[in-house]
């Protein structure tokens, strides 16, 4: 059995707590959710922190973003946390269009996804200028924000694509 050396020790450590971090922070946003009734579905994404939202209002390909106690600062399309700028809302951007066209090639028509950015922590956000065409919200007010857009979609529709979506997030092979 190799060695382990003390830098590679650490790296591991914070690997193995920031994945727990990412975990905690989506069970503690999926039970939030609860709240939006039977009428919505989520469905666990297959890469990355996140699910798709399916209901009545649309479909949401929701992105969960952990600050901690940092201080998150939203300029446009920029976030900034503690100093760095993680790629956040290019993530849930891209997330959202992956998920859409799936989505659409499965159904052989458009299905519109919406990207959502959701903040899980303690810490102040301020905003300077919304991005474009992304929803923020903290995990909170996420629950509000997805019953705000209203009813766009029949409940067939929305089985339709909860149905498709869960086929797709399912490994090959089951």
């Amino acid at each position: 059995m190799p060695r382990v050396t003390p830098v590679e020790w650490a790296r591991r450590v914070r690997a193995e707590r920031d994945h727990r971090r990412l975990e905690s922070a989506d069970a503690r946003v999926l039970a939030r959710l609860d709240r939006l009734g039977p009428d919505w579905f989520l469905v666990d994404l297959p890469v990355g922190p996140g699910f798709l939202a399916i209901g009545p209002g649309g479909t949401y390909a929701v992105t969960v973003a952990d600050h901690g106690r940092s201080r998150v600062l939203i300029v446009g399309d920029t976030v900034q946390i503690g100093g760095r700028r993680p790629p956040y809302v290019i993530d849930a951007r891209l997330t959202a269009r992956r998920t859409a066209e799936a989505l659409s090639a499965d159904l052989g028509r458009a299905v519109p996804v919406t990207p959502v950015l959701t903040f899980i922590g303690s810490g102040v956000i301020s905003f300077h200028g919304l991005p474009r065409e992304c929803l923020i919200a903290t995990d909170r007010e996420l629950d509000r924000l997805l019953l705000a857009g209203g009813a766009r979609l029949s409940k067939a529709t929305v089985k339709k694509l909860a149905e498709i979506a869960e086929e797709q997030s399912r490994p090959a092979g089951r």
